[in-house]
């Protein structure tokens, strides 16, 4: 698909979000994928769960990986720059362009992009961590995008939030997308129905993508 039949996002949405960003640590954009976009989405999820491309994820990097489903408990398929769907190369255009308008206005030097889609089952989690650790420091910004459609708060899954002064939970609905910087921890609470995102992060260098 070519770049001028891709919608990106509007301008007032990205100042939106960097203002956020700048003054909170994080930022929300409310309609990041439109309601058929979301479907797009799920209809790519199911088409790679019947092949059998969703693996369990684990904690850690390289000789420091590990699986543990006391900690989280989601499957995960990375995103194949070479083998993008319609609806994959929307959602990473847009994440460049906002990766491009922070680097034009908040100076960050961001290089690369990395990103999986993500599902949890109902009954798992992800407890407290931070993305950016000793193993991998160059993430810089983490995204989630939401693809859960008519989500209510007891279906839990909320993005919940730990910031030096206080903590609050993000509800995962339908479209939203949230930015924050890779070092604030943050957790996934338990999900009582099955949850699906696209996860990423912004990097301070280029790097290859780890396919599992």
């Amino acid at each position: 698909m070519s770049e001028e039949n891709i919608s990106l996002l509007q301008e007032s949405q990205l100042e939106q979000l960097v203002d956020q960003l700048a003054e909170e640590g994080y930022g929300i954009i409310n309609h990041f994928f439109s309601a058929s976009e979301v479907d797009a989405v799920i209809s790519r999820f199911q088409g790679l769960s019947e092949e059998g491309e969703f693996k369990k994820a684990g904690i850690g990097k390289m000789q420091n990986f590990a699986l543990d489903k006391t900690i989280r408990g989601d499957y995960i398929r990375w995103i194949d720059p070479n083998d993008m769907t319609e609806i994959t190369a929307r959602y990473v255009a847009r994440m460049k362009q906002l990766m491009e308008y922070l680097n034009r206005t908040c100076f960050l030097g961001l290089k690369d992009f990395e990103a999986h889609f993500a599902m949890y089952p109902a009954g798992t989690f992800y407890k407290r961590h931070a993305d950016r650790f000793q193993q991998n420091a160059h993430r810089v910004i983490s995204t989630v995008c939401y693809l859960n459609k008519n989500w209510k708060e007891k279906d839990g899954g909320q993005l919940r939030m730990f910031l030096p002064n206080n903590e609050f939970d993000i509800a995962p609905l339908s479209g939203r997308l949230v930015c924050f910087r890779s070092e604030i921890e943050h957790e996934v609470l338990i999900t009582t129905r099955p949850r699906y995102s696209i996860t990423g992060w912004m990097l301070d260098q280029h790097s290859s993508l780890t396919f599992l």
